[in-house]
């Protein structure tokens, strides 16, 4: 890592979205205080939705946080298909122009995530969203796994993990339209791969590849500061301790841990970040880990604690797989992550 620390201005208008936490829990799943907690539902980190945020129109549903627009039946395919199946069904819609239009795509993994509500389960969607035959089930991103190219990431709608499945697997599709390039960030895809895991040209192949939605990085997106490691993409400032108890603890010791910090470094207000923002650090065009290329710092661990509960077993917390680029969950009283404190 360069030595060399400069002050920067960095994004004030956040591109991470709020995670719709609302409420804080220990490491039973009790419901607490959110005062001086610590957890995602103190902060409320994130852009925030609008009210109502959903505007149904018929068969189409616009997302007025993101700009995108969703069918509003959510098995649109009625029946679950393998990924090179979904490219191919998204390609007929167009080329029907399915519900008027001819622009559909398969949602990349971050079009496909800024939907969900980290405070709701079965399925984890806003509150009185207006989707029909929403099934708790894995559905397709058009974003290919690079730890695992034969794979592509893939989202649970019942608790809302996001993993890879094989592209020879059957998930559902939910097709989007539009691109969200004034609040989700592109996922740093650029290249495209068959479902074998081999190379292709991206030309027509209806992959996150092709289209690169969503807005640019800068460059260069991260620079030493006298604070930390600071992300003009996001605006959010990283310690340059990525391992900050030298050990893996459970969800409350990171917790302390980062209250501990606090006490030592009176200049800055660090957190544990929510999951938002730990999954706002993902290249899914590297894995091992999954960081960009030029990201400054080397002590990056395997796994990460976020601030925020899992609402589907409370006793659990959201964590993210640096290495794969996943977003999963540990069991809270186990000392099972590691801590990275953002500000």
């Amino acid at each position: 890592m360069s030595n060399r620390r400069t002050t920067v201005n960095i994004a004030i208008d956040p591109v991470v979205l709020w995670t719709g936490q609302t409420s804080c829990h220990d490491g039973d799943g009790k419901e607490i205080d959110c005062t001086d907690s610590g957890q995602d539902a103190e902060y409320k980190n994130g852009r925030a939705w609008q009210t109502p945020r959903f505007e149904p129109d018929d068969d189409i549903v616009y997302d007025r946080l993101t700009g995108l627009h969703w069918s509003r039946v959510a098995n649109f395919a009625e029946f679950p298909l393998t990924w090179v199946e979904a490219l191919v069904f998204v390609q007929q819609m167009n080329a029907d122009s399915s519900l008027g239009y001819s622009d559909w795509h398969m949602p990349n993994r971050r079009e496909l995530r800024s939907l969900l509500d980290l405070q709701m389960r079965k399925p984890a969607l806003p509150e009185g969203h207006p989707f029909t035959e929403v099934f708790l089930s894995w559905y397709w991103t058009s974003t290919t796994a690079a730890i695992s190219p034969s794979h592509a990431w893939t989202v649970h709608m019942d608790g809302a993990r996001m993993f890879y499945g094989g592209k020879d697997q059957s998930f559902l599709l939910w097709p989007v339209r539009g691109n969200a390039d004034t609040v989700l960030p592109v996922t740093g895809q650029h290249v495209c791969y068959n479902d074998l895991g081999e190379q292709i040209a991206c030309e027509h192949s209806g992959q996150d590849g092709e289209y690169g939605l969503g807005i640019v990085w800068p460059e260069p997106r991260f620079i030493v500061t006298d604070t930390g490691v600071s992300d003009r993409l996001t605006g959010l400032c990283w310690h340059d301790n990525a391992n900050l108890t030298g050990v893996t603890v459970t969800w409350q010791q990171a917790l302390d841990a980062i209250a501990h910090l606090n006490r030592q470094d009176k200049r800055h207000k660090w957190r544990l970040p929510n999951i938002n923002e730990l999954e706002s650090l993902v290249d899914c065009s590297q894995s091992r880990p999954a960081l960009p290329k030029a990201f400054p710092l080397e002590d990056v661990r395997e796994t990460y604690w976020s601030s925020t509960t899992s609402l589907f077993e409370p006793d659990w917390a959201w964590a993210l797989y640096m290495e794969k680029g996943a977003t999963g969950v540990g069991q809270k009283k186990d000392p099972h992550f590691y801590v990275w404190p953002v500000c």
